[in-house]
């Protein structure tokens, strides 16, 4: 997965406790073979999703994605987190926030992955890009980022 996947799965991958899907997420392929019959359920019918169960886990391959505050689930995560971190601002903080690799050479592959067109030993004009791009690109993504994260 690349960096910025990471990312994403990282925050986006967050919900709230009462929220979580446990059971595994329903396939959206259509051309696999059928599944095996369901009981109570009649042939070529398709079974409702139970209550309980995340009905987005299916549609949201492919399909739309939900919106999810970066802020929020990013000041949460942070809150419960033993260092002091300035995820807002620095992005060896929010590689830190997320437990991924904040090193230099970590944040050459991601500067690289997101086009990033300038000097990459000049490591504080790129972590400054870094930070605003990939705020950028959650908001892209379907994440609701504040506009001072993004500029």
């Amino acid at each position: 997965m690349s960096i910025f996947g990471s990312i994403m799965s990282k925050i986006f991958g967050q919900k709230p406790a009462a929220a979580q899907d446990t059971a595994a997420p329903a396939s959206t392929d259509t051309t696999a073979a059928p599944a095996p019959a369901t009981p109570g359920v009649p042939s070529g019918a398709t079974p409702s999703v139970p209550t309980g169960e995340n009905p987005t886990a299916a549609t949201t391959m492919g399909g739309a994605q939900p919106t999810v505050d970066v802020d929020a689930v990013l000041t949460e995560m942070a809150s419960k987190n033993g260092q002091s971190l300035n995820w807002k601002q620095s992005i060896v903080d929010l590689m830190k926030l997320l437990d991924l690799d904040s090193s230099l050479q970590a944040r050459k592959e991601l500067a690289q992955e997101l086009h990033y067109t300038g000097d990459t030993n000049d490591s504080a004009s790129m972590n400054i890009w870094l930070h605003k791009q990939v705020m950028k690109k959650l908001a892209e993504n379907g994440g609701k980022v504040p506009a001072d994260l993004r500029d």
